[in-house]
């Protein structure tokens, strides 16, 4: 059975490790990011940098996922799509490279919408091809999950 808060909305207490992996109840896990986080876009871009720099790109995905719910819903498709880019990198952490190839796939496209605008000074074209770059070493079998992070950490400002 799924956790839910009191309004019924799907929230998991169940403890996380580093890479974002559900632990049994009662386990210690790391420190989440809170379900109730409301970042505005340079806190979202800085937690979420500082945790990619930390090799935590699960937790990452959680503080642009929580922007990308509670910012307005014109930056819904940036916010998405870098919080996919980061839950690609999870699963290149986790060993699972298809699931990492769709899930890069997914958010570098919705980046690619952008063209050549530059939202918050971010070079979505750069970061583009940062993932489309480490999709390319996922299928040769090249792919290291800390090069993959810094290659895109250095995107987010």
């Amino acid at each position: 059975m799924r956790d839910r808060d009191e309004a019924g909305r799907p929230r998991s207490s169940r403890p996380r490790d580093d890479y974002g992996r559900p632990l049994p109840y009662g386990t210690e896990g790391v420190p989440r990011v809170p379900d109730d986080y409301t970042p505005d876009a340079q806190q979202a871009l800085r937690e979420a940098r500082r945790f990619l720099e930390t090799g935590r790109p699960f937790h990452a995905h959680e503080v642009l996922e929580a922007r990308w719910k509670t910012g307005p819903a014109d930056e819904r498709e940036l916010w998405q799509g870098l919080a996919q880019i980061c839950v690609g990198l999870t699963h290149i952490q986790r060993g699972n490279p298809s699931g990492a190839v769709s899930l890069l796939a997914r958010g570098a496209a919705r980046l690619g919408s952008y063209g050549s605008r530059r939202p918050f000074d971010l070079d979505l074209r750069a970061m583009t091809l940062a993932a489309d770059q480490i999709i390319v070493e996922i299928d040769s079998g090249t792919s290291d999950a800390d090069i993959a992070i810094s290659r895109i950490v250095g995107h987010l400002g």
